[in-house]
């Protein structure tokens, strides 16, 4: 039998083959790791081209029609999660290119949007630091999240979960989404808002809707100049769901108390990107979804995916 090769992408901690057991397929499939970003479309395709399998960590690669077209022996792709934006889904279906993805058992993005929040409030990582470098005394002076007002952009699943966290920590919350309704605000717990309302009342913005078209830019330059000088916005979902440019003059300018963002258009956050330089600003490096037990829950569903794909039986196919 002839082996196949299986390419594993942007595996930036190396832990694939650690968290997850692939001796199920090594007798089918040879596995190479990338653990860094590629450098261009071309550097991808170059790297690429004679893999038949290639298993992709989120929407860390982007995967266009131009290079399906230039991975001619690709015959499955598997991604971890049932969404990927970075895909074009018709072009590797018109090369007849298996999809799947892989589902999360619990989304650990919940717990980190209110670390953040706590960040933001209660500046541990500063502190932390300049204790570390040596400073005798506190710097900053904390604000308490009890009482104040949580504005949520998206009452999904994850929206909802955040919700409940916020609630517990003694938070009045009120949501917005474009097809959100009193009807599900009310089954959440939670008070229901205009978008208007909801920058110009919250204390603390987050943001958990899904990036499409219709969500990209939806948090613009009119929304941030509503809100009011002591509030603070936080992306854990998609970096274009906010404009970048807007957000960055707001914080540059100081219109805003400050921001907390996990994601960003263009991903890894490039090194000389403003964003980096200011002082009102969180940053991490997408870790939403980063943890020990979803890298596991991940790989491991898609060495099942490689096997049943063999057998005959793609499982958790995209639509």
């Amino acid at each position: 039998m002839t082996r196949l090769r299986c390419a594993i992408l942007d595996d930036y901690l190396n832990v694939a083959l650690t968290v997850a057991d692939w001796s199920g397929v090594s007798d089918r499939v040879d596995v190479t790791v990338f653990d860094q970003p590629f450098a261009s479309q071309q550097a991808a395709a170059d790297a690429l081209k004679d893999f038949e399998i290639i298993c992709a960590m989120r929407e860390r690669t982007p995967f266009p029609r131009a290079l399906f077209a230039a991975l001619p022996r690709l015959k499955l792709f598997i991604t971890s999660g049932m969404r990927n934006a970075a895909l074009d889904l018709e072009a590797a279906k018109d090369q007849g290119i298996v999809l799947c993805g892989t589902q999360f058992s619990r989304d650990p993005t919940a717990p980190l949007t209110m670390g953040l929040i706590l960040e933001l409030t209660r500046n541990i990582g500063r502190e932390n630091a300049r204790m570390h470098a040596g400073e005798p005394l506190q710097k900053f002076a904390g604000i308490e999240i009890e009482g104040k007002t949580l504005g949520v952009v998206g009452l999904g699943k994850l929206g909802a979960k955040v919700s409940g966290l916020a609630q517990a920590f003694g938070m009045n919350v009120i949501a917005w989404s474009p097809n959100l309704t009193p009807e599900r605000c009310k089954e959440v717990g939670v008070g229901y808002a205009s978008k208007e309302e909801l920058f110009a009342t919250a204390d603390i913005i987050t943001v958990h809707v899904v990036l499409s078209q219709r969500s990209r830019g939806l948090v613009g330059a009119a929304d941030l100049a509503r809100m009011k000088p002591t509030s603070y916005i936080v992306n854990t979902a998609r970096g274009p769901i906010i404009d970048e440019d807007a957000l960055l003059q707001t914080l540059q300018q100081k219109k805003i108390a400050g921001a907390a963002i996990d994601v960003f258009s263009v991903e890894p956050l490039p090194v000389d990107h403003p964003f980096r330089k200011l002082d009102n600003l969180v940053l991490t490096p997408h870790l939403g979804y980063v943890t020990e037990e979803s890298f596991r829950n991940h790989y491991s569903q898609m060495v099942d995916g490689i096997d049943a794909w063999f057998k005959g039986e793609p499982a958790r196919r995209l639509a």
